[in-house]
């Protein structure tokens, strides 16, 4: 799919490109946001769009041995880099996504969902009938407060959204390390019930070794 440098929705680009349906070209976006290829922002309407980034030609010599550096989704950021940054974390979020399409036997894909009351809200997989929603965390190791916040509020939107569409569907809270997970199925805690009483399940599906070792990489920088 080749992007206009002009800014873009995920609907006028399935338009212009052919792709169907949308949620393949929603899902090509937010994997070359995840590469830093590009950046999806609110539009002057609400909508997200996409914006190509700048980038400056490479030098000769990094062109010459671009064969010899790790993929994508396992790569080292450049030392100027923030520590906040969390390329290998969306990268990983894809590889989970896949991994629980396969567990629940139907396609997932990032979506944009168009509540009764016009507001649009993206979540990071849903199948095609909206049957199943899912956000999803990468992260390794123990849950830190704010972490634990960042997920409640995923939990939270999924809830709101189930609330206002037709229906009730399937609400998962994906995950890529038990650890991560334990403290959110841990129902002697007051938000380990409050989930289970929601229906919001938590599932974990594992990560290739050398995505978890580019994930703790990521936390490494964002913790110093």
């Amino acid at each position: 799919m080749r992007l206009s440098s002009l800014p873009l929705d995920d609907d006028q680009l399935s338009k212009r490109t052919q792709i169907r349906p949308r949620q393949t070209v929603n899902q090509i976006c937010r994997r070359l946001q995840a590469e830093g290829l590009l950046d999806r922002v609110s539009g002057s309407d609400g909508k997200i769009v996409n914006v190509l980034r700048r980038r400056s030609a490479p030098p000769a010599s990094e062109l010459s041995d671009a064969s010899a550096k790790p993929p994508a989704h396992v790569a080292e950021l450049s030392p100027d880099e923030p520590a906040g940054h969390s390329r290998e974390q969306r990268a990983a979020e894809t590889q989970l996504l896949e991994g629980l399409s396969s567990a629940v036997g139907r396609s997932l894909a990032p979506a944009v969902i168009r509540l009764p009351s016009g507001v649009r809200v993206e979540v990071d997989g849903a199948d095609a009938e909206q049957s199943i929603l899912v956000e999803c965390w990468a992260h390794i190791g123990k849950v830190k407060g704010a972490q634990r916040l960042k997920v409640l509020t995923d939990a939270f939107k999924l809830i709101w959204i189930a609330n206002n569409i037709p229906g009730r569907p399937r609400l998962v809270l994906c995950m890529g390390d038990h650890e991560a997970a334990a403290p959110f199925i841990n129902r002697r805690a007051w938000y380990g019930q409050a989930l289970a009483d929601q229906g919001v399940e938590v599932v974990v599906v594992s990560l290739p070794e050398e995505i978890r070792a580019s994930i703790l990489r990521a936390q490494q920088r964002q913790y110093r």
